[in-house]
């Protein structure tokens, strides 16, 4: 799928940790797939917030001098893809504001269907907003709360908003981290070796920093970190699970586990499921890398079919903006992805990929195998057509843009030109979770939204 859809964002949250902005930035490095436009760390030494954001990569962000400035014990920590929101620096997070009960900032992982109605009530009694993002509408809930206790206010605010949400507040001396009702995006709980504990996105954090997985924090939940105890929970809502399946499909690093579960072992299930439903003759396997590999390896184990690594991809490749002609496009995909024109040329290809979101990238990865040789192209995808847009914080285009929504799928294996086309029905993806159906969103195949 390479860049056709994008989560918003990961959040990371540390306590109880001398070392706790220098383990906020780490955990963002394991989490930076979850976006690449903006990093954040606000930190507290008991006494004052410190922060630092700004536009870019978490490496480029943050040096040693930096984050020698972000003193105390704890620390939370952003990496931003934006959904909601303009790309301005103001609406990097974490969101800082100093309000009647002291310092408080925030980052938030999702996206609230009632954002512009609040945001609109909240201008009609005298806010002033600064950003277009839909998470200062929580500053505002709690600085306008009556509640007299920061914990009051969090359940009075999060009791007002509706949508997707992972989230953690810092004040001076406590951490909070709550999950939606409904837990569509994910949040774990670890704890950290030289003393404290983690709040990530994803455990793919804990295991660069050394932490112990304790659990998810539950769909409703909201975790109280305060100093020398252990944390306290408070069921805010009743849980009604409904997680994010993309996050299996797509936005997860496979060495994650979210949910509850391996996110590589989950790709290669979908991969043989998919190659138990959908079979084709041919000479090999080959994944569109890197999101296609798991369930690649998956679809060859289960069909028998040698796996092979047909297409190179190169990560040094950032943006380009030199697109103006169709010619210059194709060259943008040619210099991230390069045929193994040896391996392939002659052979009956079948390529794996994990969707297929608008179908030009898919178009030119095919035509690519073919001028490199390839005798057939069989395009496998490794999930359901994607035919709805995502408004529980994935970037996704309008439907008039999701070329399932649009074509047949006669007519998309024409359009991308491969010889043939098959996806994983959603039964089929489901089985490859081997939890609980009901408790997964699956809006962006089915058009059913949750909220």
């Amino acid at each position: 799928m390479l860049e056709d859809m994008n989560e918003k964002c990961a959040v990371v949250g540390i306590y109880g940790n001398k070392e706790a902005s220098k383990l906020a930035y780490f955990s963002l490095h394991a989490l930076q797939h979850r976006g690449q436009e903006a990093a954040g760390i606000s930190s507290s030494n008991g006494v004052k917030l410190q922060t630092i954001k700004k536009r870019g990569l978490v490496m480029r962000v943050f040096d040693e001098k930096k984050l020698e400035t972000l003193r105390g014990s704890s620390a939370i920590g952003h990496t931003r893809y934006s959904t909601a929101g303009d790309d301005s620096i103001l609406d990097a997070q974490p969101v800082f504001a100093r309000y009647d009960l002291g310092e408080m900032a925030i980052v938030h992982n999702g996206n609230l269907t009632n954002a512009e109605e609040i945001r609109n009530r909240l201008i009609d009694k005298g806010a002033i907003f600064q950003t277009f993002m839909d998470t200062e509408n929580l500053i505002h809930l709690i600085a306008k709360s009556e509640k007299r206790k920061l914990l009051d206010r969090i359940i009075d605010a999060v009791g007002k908003i509706e949508g997707a949400f992972s989230l953690v507040f810092l004040s001076r001396t406590k951490m909070f981290a709550m999950r939606d009702r409904h837990g569509f995006r994910p949040l774990s709980l670890g704890k950290l070796p030289g003393g404290g504990y983690i709040v990530a996105s994803e455990t793919c954090a804990f295991d660069l920093v050394g932490a112990e997985f304790i659990r998810d924090v539950k769909p409703g939940e909201l975790l109280i970190f305060d100093e020398d105890k252990e944390p306290e929970s408070i069921q805010v809502f009743e849980p009604t699970p409904k997680h994010c399946i993309f996050e299996y499909v797509y936005f997860s690093r496979p060495d994650s586990k979210v949910f509850g579960q391996s996110v590589y072992q989950t790709r290669k299930d979908m991969g043989r499921e998919l190659a138990h439903i959908k079979p084709v003759e041919a000479d090999m396997v080959i994944p569109v890398p890197d999101g296609g590999v798991p369930a690649a390896i998956g679809y060859a184990q289960e069909s028998g079919i040698p796996y092979e690594m047909g297409i190179m991809r190169n990560h040094y490749i950032g943006r380009t903006f030199i697109e103006p002609t169709q010619e210059m496009r194709d060259l943008k995909v040619k210099m991230k992805l390069s045929p193994m024109t040896d391996i392939i040329k002659g052979k009956r290809v079948i390529v794996v990929d994990d969707s297929i979101v608008r179908g030009t990238t898919s178009k030119r990865i095919v035509r690519m195998l073919k001028e490199a040789g390839a005798s057939e192209v069989h395009m496998r995808v490794s999930s359901p057509p994607t035919t709805d847009p995502c408004f529980y914080g994935v970037d996704t285009p309008n439907k008039d843009k999701l070329i399932a929504a649009n074509m047949s799928q006669d007519d998309i294996c024409k359009f991308i030109e491969a010889d043939s086309l098959a996806y994983l029905d959603e039964a089929s993806l489901l089985r490859s979770v081997k939890t609980d159906t009901d408790n997964y969103c699956t809006a962006c195949f089915t058009g059913k939204y949750i909220v």
